[in-house]
């Protein structure tokens, strides 16, 4: 792995209303090569396309990479820095003791970074960050195209 050369990443997710059509992007940049991806689900959650941009990001990375994620949500930055150890000691179960939301996506996150030596960054949404503000345009736009 390459330390000097880093991929930086930013994603968005959302849905309008929650629950309800969503849409997710990710913005992929390394050097001066940039890499936009976005899709949509007609029926899902914020916290289910948040997961999701960040999962098509990591998985579309072709060999290991160390990465800057740059994400405005603080589930997704909290679930893969702080919450998962948990979970995977108990069995994926929550600290109540019922199974984790979202458990699908938080295991293929998990198998998505793997390879990577990942620093989770959050931004504040909605406040200025040029590219989080553009991943967000993308994924409203993939969204918008899924319900016409």
């Amino acid at each position: 792995m390459d330390s000097e050369r880093v991929v930086e990443i930013w994603t968005d997710g959302g849905a309008k209303p929650n629950p309800g059509p969503g849409g997710w992007a990710a913005i992929l940049r390394f050097g001066t090569a940039e890499r936009e991806l976005s899709g949509a689900e007609p029926a899902t959650t914020n916290n289910r396309m948040e997961l999701t941009a960040a999962c098509a990001a990591l998985e579309a990375l072709k060999r290991p990479c160390r990465v800057v994620l740059h994400t405005d949500s603080e589930y997704l930055r909290n679930g893969i820095t702080r919450w998962h150890t948990g979970w995977v000691r108990r069995n994926w179960r929550n600290a109540a003791g019922d199974p984790v939301a979202n458990m699908e996506l938080w295991r293929r996150l998990l198998a998505a970074a793997a390879p990577h030596q990942v620093e989770w960054r959050w931004v504040r949404g909605h406040a200025g960050d040029a590219m989080n503000e553009r991943a967000d345009r993308l994924a409203t736009a993939a969204r918008d195209r899924l319900t016409g």
